[in-house]
């Protein structure tokens, strides 16, 4: 139901915000390019040639499906592939870029997803975020912790009050860049891996 339901609920958003950012974002990956939580493929039309090859990991098989004709029509070299972030089935310091696009929101256990991003990249290597976040104003706040155990039945897990922008900044990675957008929900992060840690 939720992969019938996953383009038309995010055309919108995609529409007003989204679609701009994906666009922007992912002009910064390149090389080998890992990407979480794929979905149904909407950050692929997106990639630049300086991505030589994609690999995108998601759990759902109904998504994966809906991605692979955007996968064929985006000229890159993309291949989708079951997977969960916690357990990413690939060695250590494989990636020069990997990308999270509205995804630790619904990770279960986001801290093992954190750590194996970690283990994944090059040293050197990009992290690039785009979540949406627990907000920083207390109204908003309690509003979003209220409305999280409805919004995770119908959305499939996702988590409205996840702590990301502090999961990434406790982390090894650090923080290059950051834009914030309606209030701070939004967050834009590209981070990189010291070279040596």
């Amino acid at each position: 139901m939720f992969a019938k339901l996953y383009d038309p609920l995010m055309k919108p958003l995609d529409i007003i915000l989204i679609y701009k950012v994906r666009n922007r974002l992912l002009q910064k990956a390149y090389g080998e390019v890992l990407e979480i939580g794929s979905g149904t493929g909407l950050n692929f039309p997106h990639y630049p040639s300086a991505a030589e090859q994609i690999t995108a990991i998601e759990p759902q098989r109904k998504l994966r499906d809906k991605s692979l004709p955007r996968a064929i029509r985006a000229g890159n070299s993309i291949t989708v592939h079951e997977g969960i972030a916690e357990a990413l089935p690939y060695p250590d310091n494989s990636f020069d870029t990997v990308v999270n696009t509205l995804v630790f929101c619904t990770i279960p256990e986001p801290e093992k997803a954190m750590k194996e991003i970690v283990r994944t990249v090059k040293p050197g290597g990009t992290v690039l975020f785009y979540e949406h976040v627990q907000p920083k104003n207390e109204v908003m706040r309690a509003v979003f912790n209220k409305a999280t155990p409805l919004w995770k039945r119908i959305c499939d897990g996702c988590h409205l009050n996840r702590d990301t922008e502090t999961l990434i900044r406790n982390s090894p990675l650090e923080i290059v860049e950051k834009q914030a957008s309606l209030n701070e929900i939004f967050i834009e992060i590209t981070a990189k891996l010291p070279t040596e840690l």
